[in-house]
């Protein structure tokens, strides 16, 4: 997902927002929501098995709505909320602080080589990559010269945690229709790696996720410190 910022004063975030072709075999898929009053229908793409969009959206609690073929649905594997009208709508939280990650790898492009030349190149032009290869080939300018020390020595650290690390299925809140003693199935980049939560009243939680053939176990330890 490509990260791309508003230059309004207000901050637009990307949320990427899916419908699961397991729900239904629908053939027509659009999103409606309550950042817009409701207004615009977003129509989503089609790919493999899942419907699916980006939209910008500010900060803050947003309900919508999925169209599908020309009715109107909730995801029930998704958060939902009552309206004043009795009905149900899916509900997002967009937080600012998820998307700190991002602010770190801008911070990483503008310290790095690529990102002073790039921004030699296109200084009105505000790239959000990371400084890798992709970076170094937009410039379309090849040397002999080898490169110092001092020149490596400009580049910051790569991140403290990688970003397809935040989602960890233990700090997301069970939808209240599914079992508390069933979580959702991992994504393959959070196996096999511990996580440790905060201490808090003098306990530290460890936890970690394994794969056996089709099923995933968690496995959560509780230490007294």
């Amino acid at each position: 997902m490509k990260i791309a910022k508003s230059d309004d004063k207000t901050k637009l975030f990307p949320v990427v927002f899916k419908w699961n072709q397991a729900n239904t075999s629908a053939r027509n898929v659009a999103i409606c929501g309550s950042w817009d009053k409701w207004n615009q229908r977003i129509p989503l793409v089609k790919s493999s098995g899942d419907f699916s969009t980006i939209v910008e959206l500010e900060p803050g609690k947003h309900e919508y709505k999925f169209y599908v073929d020309h009715k109107w649905v909730v995801d029930d594997n998704q958060q939902k909320t009552s309206n004043h009208l009795g009905g149900e709508n899916n509900v997002v939280m967009i937080d600012e602080a998820d998307y700190e990650v991002f602010d770190a790898l801008d911070k990483d492009l503008a310290s790095s080589n690529a990102g002073e030349a790039l921004r030699s190149n296109h200084p009105t032009k505000e790239s959000h990559d990371t400084p890798n290869d992709r970076e170094l080939e937009k410039l379309h300018q090849f040397g002999q010269e080898t490169p110092t020390r001092a020149d490596f020595g400009k580049a910051a650290p790569p991140p403290v945690l990688p970003p397809h690390l935040l989602q960890v299925i233990l700090n997301k809140d069970t939808p209240v229709q599914c079992d508390p003693n069933v979580l959702p199935e991992p994504d393959h980049v959070m196996l096999n790696h511990l996580y440790a939560l905060s201490i808090k009243d003098g306990v530290m939680v460890l936890s970690a996720t394994h794969r056996y053939r089709k099923k995933f176990v968690t496995t959560l330890l509780y230490k007294p410190i």
